[in-house]
């Protein structure tokens, strides 16, 4: 979600709602044969996968376990856990979504154009809202934004509890303007006071998004098995005989998402300082205009501030296009996908690229660590457009699912890799309106990708070129003048 979701990044949770478009979904869920503990894990290749696949994910959670050579000051241990505290319970709120919005959507008993159409509100309203978000970010607050995104998502989160299409695009609508807000706000107010107000160094900046993102996948593992949990406890029904109000079931992950949202404001609210594009008592501050010209004028002059917006789009409109996509790919009557074991893995890998990335931190620049990323996410899309989803034979399945795995590996270094990037290259004064910018323009690629009646091969080949594009661009950036590598000491850039 994204994700700036991204995406927020954002975004592969959103993977499992597509494992409801290829079932048939009603209120009364179809009871099935309950296998034994003794042979859980070798029901399908997918099944045997999992416990190396965790195996290999704790053991690289472990080493790169939270460390820095820098010095630790007082004040930050302070700072971290006031950010991380609040953006684990904002971003679970997004994760405990994910997995349930088409389930609910179909349970309603909505067609799968109806269905499609509400998704692509909800990147519509991102699309077109994005950069006004980031302006009002910039001038009004990042502390009052981040309050502002709890709102909007408790109201989209209330909206799931109508059977009405027009009451669930409303929250469509403020569910994308809200996942903006989530990669984007936070990250913005974090790097400032990082950088201008408590002057810690560029490699505790590093360490900052290595936990960010660490902490963002163990939420997402969790939130999934809680999200199942209560949706499993509690009866999907009416309210009363007739009501289009409906309660339990689908409805108690968002439930929960609205309690994680609410907790989260009381702590922005007691524990977290205000700040500005323009300075932190705001005295700087331009309008709304001057911001977005600034912003412009900035995308259009600065090679590396427009090379870094392909690599946004490219990477995270792939990434969006994958989730639409990975789960008829991988459906088989031989095989039935477990569409809960294959979200936990995909979840496993995305944690193990976001250790790697923390482990060679401090020895690699992130320019470099995104060209393996981007190369290596080329050749997964390459295979998996090769792949004949039609034929479905276990070889097939296979190779897609491994093709699948590599790209989430991929997804995990990106996020920490990127976020230091885009804090080096970006100027605080136009921080939040350049960040969500970048979701313009990424926003329209999933947009096209999505309505674009492409077969499954075409959208991965669209997907391989634009992971060519982005590995084009960084090796741009990586070629112009030196960027510090996460463990380097450097004063980042400010206007």
């Amino acid at each position: 979600m994204r994700l700036s979701s991204l995406a927020p990044i954002a975004i592969s949770a959103a993977a499992f709602v597509l494992a409801a478009a290829e079932q048939e979904v009603s209120s009364a869920e179809v009871q099935k044969p309950v296998v034994p503990w003794s042979e859980y894990f070798t029901q399908t290749f997918y099944h045997m996968t999992m416990l190396p696949l965790f195996a290999l994910t704790v053991v690289l959670a472990w080493l790169a376990r939270p460390s820095t050579t820098d010095e630790l000051p007082e004040s930050f241990r302070k700072f971290q856990f006031s950010y991380l505290s609040v953006w684990s319970l904002c971003v679970a709120a997004d994760w405990l979504q994910g997995p349930y919005v088409y389930a609910l959507y179909a349970a309603y008993g909505f067609s799968s154009a109806e269905v499609a159409q509400l998704f692509v509100a909800g990147f519509g309203s991102s699309l077109v809202f994005g950069a006004f978000v980031g302006t009002f970010t910039d001038r009004f607050g990042r502390k009052r934004c981040c309050l502002l995104y709890c709102v909007l998502y408790i109201m989209s989160c209330i909206t799931k509890h109508f059977s009405m299409y027009s009451v669930l695009m409303l929250g469509r609508v403020t569910g994308g303007i809200a996942t903006s807000m989530l990669y984007s706000c936070f990250e913005c107010w974090m790097v400032s006071e990082h950088t201008q107000r408590h002057r810690f160094s560029g490699g505790l900046l590093g360490y900052m998004f290595g936990l960010m993102f660490t902490c963002m996948y163990i939420v997402a593992i969790a939130s999934g098995l809680i999200g199942q949990l209560v949706a499993d406890t509690w009866t999907f029904a009416p309210i009363s005989e007739g009501s289009v109000i409906y309660s339990g079931g689908y409805c108690c992950p968002f439930d929960c998402a609205i309690l994680c949202l609410i907790v989260g404001m009381g702590l922005i609210t007691a524990t977290w300082e205000e700040n500005y594009g323009g300075g932190d008592d705001g005295s700087d501050k331009s309008s709304l205009t001057d911001n977005l010209k600034n912003a412009g004028a900035l995308l259009i002059t600065d090679k590396k501030i427009l090379l870094l917006g392909v690599i946004v789009a490219s990477f995270e409109g792939s990434m969006f296009a994958f989730v639409f996509n990975w789960t008829p790919v991988l459906a088989s009557k031989e095989i039935p996908p477990p569409h809960g074991v294959i979200f936990a893995m995909f979840m496993m890998a995305c944690m193990c690229g976001a250790s790697v990335s923390t482990m060679v931190g401090g020895s690699t620049k992130p320019p470099q660590r995104l060209l393996v990323a981007f190369g290596a996410a080329a050749i997964a899309f390459g295979i998996a457009s090769n792949v004949d989803p039609e034929g479905s034979g276990t070889m097939s399945l296979m190779m897609s699912f491994g093709a699948f795995l590599t790209f989430e590996f991929c997804v995990g270094l990106y996020f920490p890799s990127i976020g230091v990037l885009k804090s080096d290259v970006v100027p605080e004064a136009v921080r939040g309106t350049m960040y969500n910018m970048y979701r313009i323009p990424l926003n329209a690629i999933v947009v096209c990708l999505l309505l674009g009646h492409l077969s499954f091969g075409m959208c991965f080949r669209m997907c391989a070129v634009l992971m060519v594009a982005a590995f084009a661009s960084i090796s741009m950036i990586n070629s112009g003048s030196p960027l510090p590598a996460m463990g380097d000491d450097v004063e980042l850039k400010a206007v």
